[in-house]
């Protein structure tokens, strides 16, 4: 993977985004603001699952209301989403924002702009330009290209600059995977503003999750990214944990557990359940040590293999594992070396505790 691009640092609340920080996964509720106490819960169970700032559509002044019961009841830096009337983006700046989502060019008067713009720099609140294949002008660009997303992007952050605001994130998405690796390519090549990555109406479940993986972690992969969301249809939840593994996947993120486990074959005995053993080991692993792993900060590779020859041989990188043999058992191995064989049904706790014993001597 290359280095990542040092991108200028802005400062959303408490989250740094760009500048060497971290990358970071971002969300946005699905709720209406008007159903408060159901935000304020969803915003809960994002941060619980790993989302560090979350975006709130605000439709109109009388939803600033609303944000303020938001912003008193959550800790997570949070992001207004403002579009076409100037007064939502100020009131939302004043009531505690700490990151403004707006196109300057929607909000179309001058003065307006200038007035977010003063707003913001008094707060110390970031603003994001946000351009997807359905926002570019198509008067002035009759086809959407990766050429005609940044210029059209370059206009709204050129507004800014013209008022001498540069406390800027940049976002630009389509739907077509190639098309965004493109413009974020060509973006990241004209300014160092930080850089929000995403994959936008990316669909739901399974091809959300794919799509959103190829064109995110194509960028980050390639340098480019300081903050990402996954656009998916649905539970926002849903949207963090993919981001996350993203995250992992591509080395941006530690996960204190890694299960390595097989698709199976014809050599794998037919009693014994590999998918079920790889999720109980899993889980018993994860709640186990998950907190000394972090402190040592340190992973925890554990192999659930189907056979001898995917087992040892083949996961010999694993600190440890279990490859399933005969009969209703499995080898316990640890570090590339054969422990013991157990019975299926006591395997995953033999392999905590041979996990137990190996930490302990470390």
């Amino acid at each position: 993977m290359q280095q990542r691009k040092k991108t200028k640092q802005v400062m959303a609340g408490t989250l740094a985004i760009g500048g060497g920080a971290p990358v970071s996964i971002q969300s946005m509720t699905c709720l209406p603001i008007e159903r408060t106490s159901e935000t304020i819960a969803q915003i809960n169970r994002l941060a619980d699952q790993g989302a560090e700032l979350v975006r709130v559509a605000l439709r109109n002044v009388d939803s600033v209301e609303h944000f303020r019961k938001i912003r008193a009841a959550v800790t997570l830096p949070l992001c207004a989403d403002v579009h076409f009337d100037y007064l939502i983006a100020v009131a939302a700046i004043k009531a505690g924002v700490n990151k403004v989502r707006i196109n300057p060019g929607n909000i179309g008067d001058p003065k307006g702009v200038l007035e977010v713009v003063r707003a913001a720099r008094d707060s110390g609140v970031p603003i994001r330009i946000g351009v997807n294949s359905g926002s570019v002008n198509r008067k002035k660009y009759p086809k959407v290209t990766p050429e005609s997303l940044v210029a059209s992007a370059m206009e709204h952050v050129k507004i800014l600059e013209d008022n001498n605001f540069n406390d800027i994130v940049v976002s630009i998405k389509s739907s077509n995977i190639a098309q965004t690796i493109a413009a974020n390519e060509l973006l990241s090549s004209q300014r160092d503003y930080p850089i929000h990555v995403g994959l936008t109406e990316a669909g739901y479940g399974l091809t959300c999750a794919v799509q959103s993986s190829v064109a995110i972690g194509h960028l980050l992969m390639e340098g480019i990214g300081d903050t990402i969301r996954v656009s998916m249809t649905g539970d926002p939840v849903e949207e963090v944990v993919v981001a996350r593994k993203i995250l992992e996947s591509v080395g941006e993120r530690r996960a204190w557990v890694r299960i390595v486990s097989c698709p199976t074959c014809g050599r794998t005995d037919p009693s014994l359940d590999i998918l079920s053993l790889a999720m109980e080991a899993d889980a018993a692993v994860t709640g186990r040590f998950e907190s000394y792993l972090k402190e040592k900060n340190r992973t925890l590779h554990v192999a659930v293999m189907g056979c001898e020859v995917n087992g040892p041989g083949e996961a010999k990188e694993a600190d440890a594992g279990l490859a399933g043999i005969r009969d209703g058992r499995l080898l316990l191995f640890a570090k590339g070396e054969k422990v013991k064989v157990v019975e299926s049904r006591e395997a995953v706790a033999a392999l905590v505790d041979e996990i137990q014993k190996m930490l302990d001597a470390e």
